[in-house]
């Protein structure tokens, strides 16, 4: 039968249909002009609405807990409160998205030990690849511009941080772009991958397992799902003969030898 003329702003029980949430944002960077842009990328999308902005960690934590919001952007560097020092306690408040100009590995790492479910470098992303970065935290989707992911793998393997890109990079191109390595770095990951057998793939993932990311940022990194993941890990930890990613790591660098 047809709805006999319902208004189709009506429910099925007669009431208004309402519309869903906005995806709420609080904005923390010490830098107006910043903020600012931020609050301009993301503006006029109908599911987004930036509900506060803060200049430092003090002031993004008091504002996270007045208007609970769904993601939260976060600085590295402010006065006063500083974006690390506030991340674990914002964390359990919101998923956190560093949105910084700093690129160093350690500062990458610490930032994803200490809760960060994302880390995105300023000039590396447009405003609609930030606002899907934005959405897919809120359903649990990690996200990483290159040069972070990059970082990692640097440091995995020894190296100094990587240049910084000469032409912005997308949040498209997540997928990692593995630095020129030395030439014994480069032969230890050839020797390793024949010697344990590993696909490309699998060399992608345990490299990634060896920078410290978790399962949830693996996937986002290499666009791919977290059992997809899961899968690779106990086919590496199969073939390495581990049961452990210390294990897996210490004979991936060749701390511990294969029995």
């Amino acid at each position: 039968m047809g709805d006999g003329g319902r208004d189709p702003d009506t429910g099925a029980g007669g009431g208004p249909v309402r519309p869903h949430r906005p995806l709420r944002i609080v904005v923390a960077d010490d830098n107006p002009v910043v903020r600012a842009g931020l609050v301009a990328l993301l503006h006029g999308r109908h599911d987004i609405e930036v509900a506060a902005q803060a200049a430092d960690g003090r002031a993004a934590y008091e504002a996270a807990v007045r208007h609970r919001p769904d993601v939260i952007l976060l600085d590295v560097r402010m006065p006063d409160v500083d974006g690390l020092t506030a991340l674990p306690h914002l964390a359990r408040l919101a998923p956190v998205m560093m949105l910084t100009y700093s690129r160093e590995s350690e500062i990458v790492r610490e930032a994803l030990r200490l809760g960060a479910g994302g880390y995105l470098v300023h000039g590396e992303f447009t405003a609609d690849e930030l606002a899907a970065a934005v959405r897919g935290m809120r359903e649990g989707r990690a996200a990483f511009t290159t040069t972070a992911t990059n970082a990692l793998l640097a440091h995995v393997r020894g190296q100094p941080d990587p240049e910084p890109a000469i032409s912005a990079e997308s949040l498209s191109q997540l997928q990692p772009v593995v630095a020129q390595s030395s030439t014994g770095q480069r032969g230890l990951s050839m020797r390793n991958r024949e010697d344990f057998r590993l696909s490309s793939r699998e060399v992608e993932v345990m490299e990634l397992i060896a920078a410290g990311m978790n399962n949830q940022h693996i996937a986002a990194t290499c666009f791919i799902s977290e059992k997809t993941v899961k899968n690779h890990i106990n086919r590496i930890f199969a073939k390495l003969g581990t049961t452990t990613r210390s294990e897996a790591i210490a004979r991936w660098l060749g701390v511990a030898r294969h029995a």
